[in-house]
């Protein structure tokens, strides 16, 4: 009886290295040590390696052009994992055509369409905050287009995903704000059936069941941006039981509380502790500097494209392990 074909991932578990690190050995790739592509091309030779002919016909009849698309090329968040693309995606000899969303499903579809016409090898994606459907990367699927969504995911498609820890990082947050003094702790969330929201308002929920701290539904609040903050945080400030902290879905909602906390005269941290999500620029630059988690989104990016990456050099269809990437408190002067 014939031994099956051996694919480029069962080359890759031999010799302990990645599946994209194998296809370009075997492309001759000078990106790969000498010494790396003989010991790949010699073990592919003594175990009759052969590359699977449907596979490469699918792969030749496209570019090797990767879609990105990025929900706001403005977040801190979203260019960190932007960049971390760019930099795997060059050293693989992969381009990058890149497309913004603007937070709109009409434009995020739109994109999709556009990246089919391309002929993209493959795409990277975050939802928009309104996307509640999903036709258009199923679309993808259908085309053997794979997809691997970051941050923003989508738990209707089988596809691979990298994301933070959201969960860990926001119950880390709210439990520091609880054991500096907060009792009253509100959270501004993002849409609420958007996966960091469900994982971010569970982690805020059990640290403030942890230690015994109710929670009514007027302490969570749809509010996701510094402007929307402005506008809503005033009154909830001059109410009789007012929040001696807030925990902000991001940066950005963090600093248009801090902002209003100056607008009616509350000190910070004194009289109320803030805390935000991502630690870009905003969280650096506010006064005070901004309590935050740290997202690590040059590494998502990083993650995002060596696992597209192996889905379209690797010969199977198996798929490949969703990866979790872990956050870490940042403590600066808006907690105590």
């Amino acid at each position: 009886m014939n031994k099956p074909q051996i694919t480029i991932k069962d080359i890759a578990r031999a010799l302990g290295v990645s599946p994209s690190t194998v296809s370009r050995a075997l492309k001759n790739n000078p990106d790969i040590s000498q010494e790396t592509r003989d010991l790949i091309n010699e073990y592919a030779r003594e175990h009759n390696y052969k590359p699977n002919a449907l596979a490469l016909n699918l792969r030749t009849s496209r570019s090797n052009t990767i879609g990105v698309i990025i929900p706001q090329l403005v977040h801190h968040f979203f260019s960190c994992v932007l960049s971390g693309i760019e930099a795997t995606a060059a050293k693989a000899g992969y381009n990058i055509l890149v497309a913004q969303s603007n937070e709109r499903y009409e434009q995020e579809v739109k994109i999709v369409h556009s990246f089919l016409e391309a002929r993209v090898c493959g795409v990277i994606t975050s939802l928009a905050k309104d996307t509640t459907q999903y036709d258009h990367y199923q679309e993808l699927l259908n085309n053997n287009i794979p997809i691997v969504f970051y941050d923003r995911i989508c738990t209707g498609i089988n596809t691979e995903r990298v994301v933070v820890d959201d969960y860990a990082g926001a119950f880390a947050a709210v439990e520091y704000m609880i054991q500096t003094g907060c009792k009253r702790i509100f959270f501004y969330s993002s849409p609420p059936h958007l996966e960091i929201s469900k994982n971010r308002r569970n982690g805020y929920l059990d640290a403030m069941k942890k230690y015994k701290i109710p929670v009514d539904d007027s302490m969570i609040k749809y509010c996701d941006t510094r402007e929307q903050a402005i506008a809503a945080t005033p009154d909830i400030l001059e109410e009789d039981n007012r929040p001696d902290g807030f925990f902000a879905i991001n940066d950005e909602t963090a600093s248009g509380i801090l902002y209003a906390c100056k607008l009616v005269g509350v000190k910070v941290p004194d009289e109320v502790s803030i805390c935000g999500f991502t630690d870009g620029a905003i969280a650096q630059n506010t006064d005070p500097k901004l309590t935050t988690v740290e997202q690590h989104g040059e590494e998502i990016g990083k993650s995002a494209i060596d696992i597209l990456i192996n889905k379209i050099e690797d010969d199977s269809e198996k798929k490949s392990p969703n990866r979790i990437v872990r956050t870490n408190l940042v403590v600066r002067g808006t907690t105590k």
